[in-house]
């Protein structure tokens, strides 16, 4: 029996505490009473294991992508398949995108077979899980809260909301369940998209307004960009002066130099297992994308005259590691790449 949320009283209940970090809960039955269906659009890496736990929280699913491959898997399983996004939304309470780029998610929303189409719709809510620019997810949720719903339900759904909720944690995190979500939008839509969240997630982080989720992880991924540098050089330094790097990766570790990327993703062959450093840089987090995040995080700064010398030199690194045919490689080759003397991975 699905759990009835009231959302009102949720938000309430936010008030009355001082963190907007809200832990992963286990719920009798996962499934919201207010979006019993669901479409999913973009089963890459990332988007097939987020659907695939909304299935497996009890939702209805129903699922589009541009490549046939990655549907038919989920048409094996029994969840609804459809050739157009406009279809997806026309089956769907609430739909969700994970897509590359910008572009592709504007054209997903208001292209002419887009979610968006007709203006009239189905869907109270969509939540947008690439990894854009902040301007683009501001730009969509006007357009969005311009539109009208078709049923007016008793609930407080007066016009359908946007939500920019990119995620944190990676292809295994996505697997197993543990993403975090950094979430922008209407607090009121946050609060009613929690069960969505909890069924992918262990974590939700209500960021603000439209975009500001968006922008959280620019500004997270901009880090670990420059982080993974940082990392790659003192140990290639820490080598050229006679240091192993599993002993420097040690005092690191235990020192104020310990990061994720020195303590849970280490760039250096050998020093640590199960990570892409460990299998030749393959699988992980592309340097491709890698490359377009830094670029995103540049170009923001340049629109609000904010001066960022290390985004500006980990543009030029990452950019320069994909034109010299790494970009599909996870992005901590780049330790290999600059910093070991071996070009070739």
């Amino acid at each position: 029996m699905a759990v009835l949320y009231r959302v009102r009283s949720l938000h309430h209940l936010s008030k009355c505490i001082s963190t907007k970090i809200l832990p992963r809960r286990f719920y009798s039955a996962q499934v919201s009473s207010q979006f019993e269906t669901v479409g999913f659009i973009g089963l890459g890496n990332m988007g097939s294991r987020m659907a695939n736990n909304l299935i497996k929280a009890g939702y209805q699913v129903a699922v589009h992508d541009i490549n046939c491959n990655a549907m038919k898997k989920f048409s094996d399983i029994g969840a609804a398949t459809k050739e157009t996004p406009t279809e997806v939304a026309e089956a769907s309470d609430v739909v969700i995108t994970m897509l590359p780029t910008s572009s592709h998610v504007y054209d997903v929303y208001t292209g002419p077979n887009g979610l968006l189409y007709g203006g009239n719709l189905r869907p109270r809510l969509f939540i947008d899980s690439s990894t854009i620019d902040p301007q683009t997810s501001r730009k969509l949720s006007t357009i969005v809260s311009n539109c009208t719903l078709k049923e007016q339900k008793e609930d407080h759904w007066k016009k359908p909301a946007l939500l920019d909720a990119p995620v944190s944690g990676g292809v295994l995190a996505a697997e197993a369940g543990t993403l975090t979500f950094m979430v922008g939008g209407s607090e009121e839509a946050y609060m009613a998209a929690e069960p969505l969240f909890l069924s992918m997630g262990k974590n939700t982080v209500y960021c603000g307004g439209a975009g500001n989720g968006s922008a959280a992880k620019i500004c997270n991924n901009l880090a670990l960009a420059i982080s993974m540098l940082g990392v790659s050089e003192s140990l290639a330094l820490g080598q050229s002066l006679g240091i192993s790097a599993s002993t420097l990766t040690k005092v690191f570790n235990s020192s104020s130099a310990r990061c994720w990327s020195s303590d849970s993703y280490n760039p250096v062959p050998g020093v640590m297992e199960g990570v892409p450093s460990s299998r030749n840089y393959d699988g992980g987090f592309a340097s491709k994308l890698m490359a377009k995040d830094v670029n995103i995080a540049a170009t923001s700064a340049k629109e609000v005259g904010l001066r960022c010398p290390l985004t500006c030199q980990a543009q030029e690194i990452y950019t320069e590691l994909c034109e010299d045919g790494h970009e599909t490689k996870d992005f901590s080759c780049v330790f290999r790449h600059y910093y070991s003397g071996k070009n070739e991975i």
